[in-house]
């Protein structure tokens, strides 16, 4: 029976297509899209099948079958999430990886928090063997830098004494394929971290080295960096990182999650830094 990944065009769907395939496992990946490039990219053993979290009808052919699915906490999965997990239960899923978000921190009702917990409940509640992972932050978030960094080795950015346990794709991606495919993980969160925390002057040394030039960090006010981030992210997770920003050692903690679960440490950033070169130069 295939197993589905939703989020498979994204940095960790993507991870855990590929290393399902490699353990001989069949694979179909959601996607809203089956023409875009991101899943034209994937790799031809897997079944794309198209369907929309915002139309929960519309996975019914992507369950067909499916015992075991990893879902992605995002967009109509948050508001949507207790009719696709009915859909999937009735289509006799039964075990599934949760990819999504917990600031412990925070309250029920905060607004950064209040449709990822809705979701946490529901899938609690759905009789599926779940499994939670709430990963610290992601390393791929570097590659807001890198136009930046292509075209005049500089990064620009606020708080570079900013301390993140940074955790690659593929290792949040292989906890949730042993997740999938091994007994013992029903009912556990996971929360996987890199396996050294590193500064953000730090990270960008690496990502120097990486390339085999040296870049530029210009330190942005929190000020410009609000200005900055705006746009993109809207006002709340804006405020949420400058808030992370003036407490720089709140997400340096690192957790033993990647290496209990997989049996091996957790790939540093240098290494990822490296393997992502190319995107830098």
């Amino acid at each position: 029976m295939p197993i589905l990944v939703t989020g498979a065009t994204g940095s960790v769907g993507g991870s855990l297509v590929r290393q399902l395939l490699a353990q001989g496992q069949d694979v179909r990946a959601l996607t809203r899209d089956p023409d875009s490039p991101a899943a034209r990219a994937l790799p031809r053993a897997v079944e794309v099948v198209r369907g929309d979290f915002d139309r929960p009808e519309s996975l019914r052919p992507a369950l067909r079958g499916v015992e075991r699915m990893h879902l992605v906490s995002m967009g109509g999965a948050l508001t949507n999430g207790a009719e696709i997990l009915a859909l999937a239960r009735d289509a006799g899923v039964r075990r599934l990886t949760h990819l999504g978000h917990d600031d412990t921190s925070r309250d029920d009702d905060d607004p950064l928090e209040t449709e990822h917990r809705s979701l946490h409940r529901v899938i609690e509640a759905s009789g599926l063997e779940w499994t939670h992972l709430f990963p610290g932050e992601f390393m791929t978030n570097t590659w807001e830098w890198a136009e930046s960094i292509r075209k005049e080795r500089v990064v620009r950015a606020p708080f570079p004494l900013w301390n993140s346990s940074l955790v690659h794709e593929a290792d949040i991606a292989a906890v949730a394929a042993v997740a999938l495919l091994r007994d013992g993980h029903a009912g556990r969160t996971y929360m996987p971290t890199g396996p050294a925390a590193i500064r953000r002057v730090d990270a960008v040394r690496a990502i120097g080295t990486a390339i085999g030039g040296e870049i530029t960090f210009v330190e942005l006010t929190p000020e410009q960096a609000r200005a900055k981030w705006l746009g993109v992210y809207g006002p709340e997770v804006t405020e949420w990182f400058l808030e992370m920003g003036r407490n720089p050692e709140n997400n340096a903690t690192v957790l033993p999650d990647v290496a209990d679960v997989t049996g091996r440490p957790g790939r540093t950033f240098a290494e990822w830094a490296f393997e992502h070169a190319d995107d830098f130069r």
